[in-house]
């Protein structure tokens, strides 16, 4: 207990005592810069739930892009794993390929494609001609939802197939083995066999896409900062505007608090179904 105490204090310090004080605010109406906040119960709360368009245009467009990202980078991680795990010369250097996206900056990795979205697709369009390169990829509130799904998705793409790895080469042997012996066909073990013993992976694949998507920031605010207009604007990217950019710090926490909320119910949810779906060994 004594070793756990330092432990305790820094969570405390970065998480619990942030989290009650913006609780506190979230009651509040204060602009960060005044030296005291003026209590004003529940009115923030009541604000956001009764409508406020910014706040609920965030939420709709981070739900679909969650959908989208879950969706897109574990079925795309699952078909390169498969692929990944068979034996041929250069699997481990493709590994490694891509993997490297996920261990660069989502920052950096957000300013790398913004440039290849303006400058390198107006390049390729007057290399090939073809329309596809000339779409204003970022700059149109159509497109723009794509091109920041395509971006989350490409950079942690390694990460899910890593764990999509482990999991398949977890599967004992002598499970396929016999399998076949029974004549089963390659589509047969692998819907029958391979995936329902890839629960473990899917739970834990599924559930880190799910929050990584429903928290993305750093890589919409270095692409679009949000834009154009709020065609790409996301709940955490909607809380950062309201509390630093508008100084409405009562409010920002209100959406905050919410947020966690829709978070934590959401999640939960998820995790307990897909761990009933799992299959023991």
């Amino acid at each position: 207990m004594v070793f756990s105490i330092p432990a305790i204090i820094l969570v405390s310090l970065t998480i619990y005592i942030p989290f009650l004080m913006s609780s506190y605010y979230s009651l509040t109406e204060w602009n960060g810069i005044s030296k005291q906040a003026v209590f004003i119960g529940f009115r923030n709360f009541t604000a956001l739930l009764q409508g406020k368009k910014e706040f609920l245009t965030s939420l709709w467009f981070t739900t679909k892009y969650t959908i989208g990202y879950v969706i897109l980078s574990n079925l795309i991680a699952l078909l390169l794993a498969v692929a990944l795990t068979k034996r041929f010369r250069l699997a481990n250097f493709f590994r490694g390929i891509f993997f490297v996206p996920y261990i660069m900056s989502m920052t950096i990795v957000g300013f790398i494609w913004k440039f290849i979205f303006t400058s390198g697709f107006e390049k390729l369009f007057e290399f090939t001609g073809w329309q596809l390169w000339n779409y204003s990829w970022l700059g149109s509130s159509h497109l723009v939802f794509y091109s920041v799904v395509f971006v989350g998705v490409w950079q942690s793409l390694g990460f899910y197939i890593v764990l999509y790895i482990a999991g398949l080469q977890a599967i004992p042997k002598d499970v396929l083995e016999a399998a076949t012996v029974d004549g089963a066909s390659s589509w047969q073990k692998f819907s029958r066999v391979t995936l329902p013993l890839l629960g473990p992976s899917f739970t834990t694949c599924i559930f880190m896409a799910l929050t990584n998507g429903l928290k993305v920031f750093d890589i919409i605010l270095a692409l679009t900062k949000g834009g154009p207009g709020t065609a790409s604007n996301s709940v955490t990217l909607q809380i950062y505007k309201e509390a630093f950019t508008n100084n409405n710090y009562g409010l920002g926490s209100a959406e905050s608090i919410i947020y966690f909320l829709f978070v934590l119910i959401l999640t939960q949810v998820v995790l307990s179904a897909f761990r009933r779906k799992e299959v023991d060994l």
